[in-house]
């Protein structure tokens, strides 16, 4: 349940990106960050899988929260901070050239 809230989240985020890229962007902007934003989850998944595995079981803490929500949740945290930082900085450079 945890990890299909996390996936959910994550395809929210994208559709957020996709339109905010395409209105100021244009559509090969916004597919551009769709891409980076899922070649990031791909790879971000399965280095965070692989730190999982060294810290919890299999079975992880229960039944809802095993070592792939575990990893699922690492990974979270880390993009949080760093589609932030990516953003933060996309929109202080857009506010720029305006």
């Amino acid at each position: 349940m945890i990890s299909a809230f996390i996936f959910f989240a994550h395809f929210i985020f994208i559709l957020l990106i996709f339109t905010w890229k395409w209105q100021n962007e244009g559509i090969s902007g916004a597919i551009l960050n769709v891409s980076l934003i899922l070649i990031l989850f791909a790879v971000g998944w399965t280095i965070t899988g692989m730190i999982s595995k060294f810290i919890m079981e299999p079975q992880g803490l229960g039944l809802y929260y095993d070592r792939d929500t575990f990893s699922l949740t690492l990974l979270t945290l880390i993009e949080f901070f760093f589609y932030r930082i990516y953003y933060n900085k996309s929109t202080a450079d857009d506010k720029g050239t305006q």
